[in-house]
């Protein structure tokens, strides 16, 4: 029997994106991955994004996603810890998730120690420079007077909303991600600026899409997770080292 000693590390399924098949499709790669893992799992990190639209009614969620929420039910059942970030696809997540699976649900940053080595996690959306338009409209999108009044909303209304608003998404539209450059790189900026202040292991993000693990001064390494719509992409503490890989289905 495999020791449970690894923790994983994922970010951006963007499930439920236009269009539906190749979301389906997706979600189905996406299972076979967790299949993989479950085996050595410890811990499950899910960095937010998960969703493409998320909202808990008091009584409702989205439809769809049975075999993918089946699958980290499994997983919970099975004694692996599953923590799940709010990116911004996915902030309304409340206490449904908590209660189905037991998982940690984080709204911003969580801070953990492993094995002696100091890790800062976040989603990624909103920090760094720039991007003030989102910064503002993210603080309505998270206030309870926005949340309360969205609720009001009949779900085919809401979500039916949401679902128009997918189709014109940069993963709708499948957008090219370029890697700018260090100083152009706004979470590698943040970054910095937080190591200027005190010391971390590793930084880990989603929100950018495009993977990329980057060593920073005094030993620090920053990973973004990128997303699974075109590169399929985790990392994995293996109680010594944080690497980033790549599932291939047919390994």
């Amino acid at each position: 029997m495999a020791i449970r000693d690894k923790i994983y590390f994922a970010s951006d399924f963007h499930l439920g994106s236009y269009p539906a098949t190749q979301s389906i499709d997706r979600e189905r790669r996406i299972i076979a991955w967790l299949e993989d893992i479950k085996a050595d799992a410890k811990e499950l990190y899910l960095v937010g994004d998960i969703f493409d639209f998320w909202f808990e009614y008091a009584t409702v969620v989205p439809k769809g996603y049975v075999r993918f929420l089946g699958k980290l039910a499994e997983l919970a059942d099975l004694g692996i810890k599953i923590t799940l970030f709010k990116g911004n696809h996915d902030m309304w997540m409340f206490g449904y998730l908590k209660d189905e699976l037991h998982a940690d649900i984080v709204s911003n940053e969580k801070i953990i120690e492993l094995n002696g080595k100091r890790f800062y996690i976040h989603h990624g959306d909103g920090l760094g420079p720039g991007d003030k338009k989102y910064k503002f409209l993210k603080k309505i999108f998270r206030s309870s007077i926005c949340q309360w009044l969205f609720a009001r909303l009949h779900p085919n209304l809401g979500i039916g909303i949401a679902t128009r608003w997918s189709k014109h998404s940069r993963i709708a539209n499948n957008n090219e991600e370029k890697f700018l450059g260090e100083e152009q790189e706004w979470l590698i900026v943040y970054a910095k600026e937080i190591l200027d202040n005190q010391h971390f292991d590793y930084f880990i993000f989603g929100h950018r899409h495009l993977p990329y693990e980057l060593e920073l001064k005094n030993k620090s390494k920053i990973i973004n997770l990128g997303e699974w719509i075109n590169y399929n992409t985790y990392a994995v503490w293996d109680g010594e080292n944080l690497s980033l890989k790549t599932w291939n289905s047919t390994k």
